[in-house]
């Protein structure tokens, strides 16, 4: 098998242009020497600790060169990098920590409003299996602000810039992305190196990415997504570009980094350019941003049309939409580079990628029509490995063949351009985040006034769809709307939790007691 390594996409850029800036936080620049000297100490932490090739190591970082230098560091040991949403509570951390076997984790020690480090070692705390903790500090020689946990910076301080890089097979398991379904809890899913390899390397097709005019990308997408790894920093790792990150999206902060950094790059979801237009204005250079900008890509979910053609009109630049999921590494479609856009559209398969679409019961394809709705089932470069410790979920949705069925319902155009129509099961898109219904309908129903719930997305004219709680309370008890909304919020993360809560005296079934959701709908 041949030997290849995720991390030798920054190596190589490091060995090509070392004094090249690699990140740009505020005043902060960062070469790509710099950034893998850092990655190998990170390397050689590890390795001094025991973790040995084909362990899990998790991170739970926000948009900091941290992200990129621990993520990169966990490669090069062999280990497969875990990377975990900053919203999650000390529960759901040790859930993810224990389901993918971590033996160590890195966490940002957050702030009093979003206390990560706090969560994160409580979730460690109560993991059976992860040994190591590390607490990453925005003052490498601060003191530790998580009682008995260690800091990166003092664990990190001896270590040597230099590591060989451990080799692996390319079907090495090189990221673990945890992903939202519509049953049961998060999933795992597997992706190789050569997955996210080629998925990143595919931005020269896309994007038109060239390492002798390399591109400044704004990196607003949170990167323990895999449209954030694979876009912005992956994709700017294999062409030797500079990343501008931003720890939180805000409209002001990205328009003043854009125009500080001659950003040629912005990759967002729906809800960022609608909060980009929002606030241009006169006093917003709008001509410089529009000269510098190169490349708009969205995805996450639909854009709307009327924000694509805005978009368009006030920069000069058609959004280039895409679609592909964490089991994709995670593009999958993508309007070709150079085409007239088609608003509405994901565009066309990629290159090495196929497409079809099939019956929802089965793998028979669809017979074409222009009008002909079917799943979409894709198969090549990108799809991943399975679900981690999930066999019989894996087969569900990989056939033998290697195809793997989305769950999503499309058409397709006489030229081959793909159309989302609707999802085929029930999982909610809330701001570019997918929230599956079933884990919160757990959750609530611990609240000892709850008997029965049912979760529904609802569409919001910012964030897609808002996360609604159709709620039955036991006979007797006591709870208002308010209430529930407000215990949910110290239960579950900040894109999870419902903001609506409807409590009802019943809800449609089915003669089998299956909740009828469409009817709620």
């Amino acid at each position: 098998m041949p030997s290849y390594n995720l991390a030798d996409l920054l190596e190589g850029s490091a060995a090509k242009y070392p004094e090249r800036t690699a990140i740009v936080l505020g005043d902060t620049r960062l070469s790509y020497a710099q950034v893998d000297g850092a990655a190998n100490q990170v390397a050689n932490l590890l390795v001094s600790r025991g973790v040995r090739p084909g362990d899990k190591v998790a991170l739970m970082i926000p948009n900091l060169p941290h992200f990129t230098i621990i993520y990169n560091g966990i490669l090069k040991a062999g280990a497969t990098v875990v990377p975990l949403n900053m919203l999650l509570k000390g529960r759901e951390i040790a859930y993810h920590l224990d389901d993918s076997d971590a033996v160590a984790l890195f966490a940002f020690e957050g702030s009093p409003d979003l206390p990560i480090g706090q969560e994160a070692y409580a979730g460690f705390q109560d993991s059976a299996g992860t040994r190591d903790f590390f607490v990453v500090t925005a003052d490498p020689v601060a003191a530790s602000p998580v009682a008995g946990a260690e800091t990166f910076g003092a664990a990190v301080a001896d270590q040597a810039p230099d590591f060989e890089t451990v080799r692996t097979d390319e079907d090495d398991t090189a990221v673990i992305l945890y992903t939202s379904g519509t049953t049961g809890r998060p999933k795992g899913a597997e992706l190789r190196h050569r997955n996210m390899r080629d998925n990143a390397l595919v931005s020269k097709e896309l994007f038109g990415a060239d390492e002798h005019r390399p591109d400044t990308y704004l990196c607003v997408l949170p990167l323990f997504h895999s449209f954030g790894q694979t876009v912005i920093q992956n994709g700017a790792a294999a062409y030797a570009g500079t990343v501008v990150m931003l720890p939180r999206f805000g409209a002001q902060a990205a328009i003043t980094a854009m125009l500080k950094e001659a950003v040629t790059f912005f990759a967002g979801v729906p809800t960022m350019y609608w909060a980009l237009l929002g606030i241009l204005d006169e006093t917003v250079d709008v001509a410089t941003l529009a000269r510098n900008l190169r490349m708009a890509v969205s995805g996450g979910s639909a854009l709307p049309v009327e924000v694509h053609k805005e978009f368009e009109r006030r920069f000069g630049v058609v959004i280039a939409e895409g679609y592909g999921l964490s089991e994709t590494s995670p593009v999958a479609a993508f309007k070709p580079h150079g085409a007239p856009a088609r608003p509405g559209s994901i565009g066309t398969q990629l290159p090495g990628v196929e497409l079809k679409l099939v019956e929802p019961s089965s793998w028979s394809e669809v017979r074409w029509t222009p009008d002909a709705v079917g799943e979409i089932a894709v198969k090549g470069h990108n799809v991943f490995k399975g679900y981690h410790n999930r066999p019989e979920e894996t087969a569900g949705v990989l056939s033998e063949d290697g195809w793997f069925r989305t769950g999503d319902l499309a058409r397709r155009d006489e030229d081959g351009w793909y159309y989302i129509v609707d999802r085929a099961k029930d999982m909610i898109i809330r701001g570019g985040f997918n929230v599956y219904p079933r884990e919160i309908e757990e959750v609530l129903l611990t609240h000892p006034a709850v008997s029965l719930v049912a979760v529904i997305g609802v569409p919001h004219g910012t964030h897609g769809e808002e996360v609604k709680a159709m709620v039955v309370l036991k006979s007797g008890a006591d709870a208002t709307a308010e209430e529930l909304v407000a215990w949910s919020r110290e239960q579950m993360a900040a894109y999870k939790y419902p903001r609506i809560v409807e409590i009802v005296d019943s809800l449609p079934m089915t003669a089998t007691g299956k909740i009828l959701k469409r009817e709620l709908r």
